[in-house]
């Protein structure tokens, strides 16, 4: 679970088995090559999709999760393999393998969007320049969860955060009202945010801000089983997918 030499390597597999993908090597940190796999042609007429996983290293099940749902999901429906995908399997292999949550810098990675002092992260946003996505999703967990919860950043409408919420049964939601000072309800976190908000970006915020037309957040409950951890990441991705298949809809000629 926490070997990045085998991610990358069953990454390299299944990217070799699904031909619409290519993985390269973006960057280094830590002494880790960073890998992204991505579309090898873009279609504007197809649907876009950001994905992203272990910024923090003490949180694996994002990392296997988004795994397993890609083998399964293009496996399944080649037809899939073709939209427009940019997906970072792991952003923080040092961390990963070492199970903490920051950098092998001491740096966490998710407060320096908004940032010009990490090398990893401009070499990410780099590849980002010039394309939107109609969604985005970086997985997470939370130690501190009683169930799963879901940040969805207010943009697009019609909102589709009830419905994320209420389809995904692999663990249950967070029934608190407030979550890290935010009102939530039935595990659903719909905030609307500005540049001032943090002196630190998070990931999500730049991706709202430059890149998607929705924006989500999930974090799973760290004390739960992996196993059910990793087929919730499974499950919330397989419905933002077929979300998207029955609301149609694209991000536009930039994508």
């Amino acid at each position: 679970m926490r070997d990045y030499r085998l991610l990358m390597q069953r990454w390299h597999h299944l990217v070799r088995e699904i031909t619409p993908l290519d993985l390269s090597v973006y960057g280094e940190a830590g002494g880790y090559p960073l890998m992204v796999v991505h579309s090898a042609r873009r279609d504007p007429l197809l649907p876009s999709f950001y994905l992203s996983a272990g910024i923090h290293g003490d949180e694996p099940a994002p990392v296997e999760g988004l795994l397993q749902w890609a083998a399964e999901t293009f496996r399944a429906d080649p037809s899939i393999a073709h939209w427009n995908w940019m997906i970072f399997p792991c952003l923080n292999p040092w961390g990963l393998e070492r199970n903490v949550r920051l950098d092998a810098q001491g740096l966490d990675l998710n407060r320096y969007y908004n940032s010009r002092k990490v090398p990893q992260i401009m070499d990410q946003l780099a590849l980002l320049r010039g394309h939107r996505y109609d969604v985005a999703v970086s997985l997470h967990e939370d130690y501190d969860a009683r169930g799963f919860y879901l940040y969805e950043i207010a943009a697009k409408r019609p909102h589709w955060g009830e419905y994320l919420c209420s389809e995904c049964a692999s663990v249950p939601p967070d029934d608190r009202r407030k979550i890290d000072g935010h009102s939530s309800r039935n595990g659903l976190i719909r905030r609307k945010i500005t540049t001032g908000m943090m002196k630190g970006h998070p990931e999500a915020f730049r991706l709202h801000f430059r890149h998607a037309d929705r924006t989500f957040t999930l974090e799973t409950p760290s004390e739960e089983s992996l196993r059910k951890r990793v087929a919730l990441h499974r499950e919330f991705l397989t419905k933002v997918v077929k979300k998207m298949k029955s609301d149609g809809g694209v991000a536009g000629k930039n994508s």
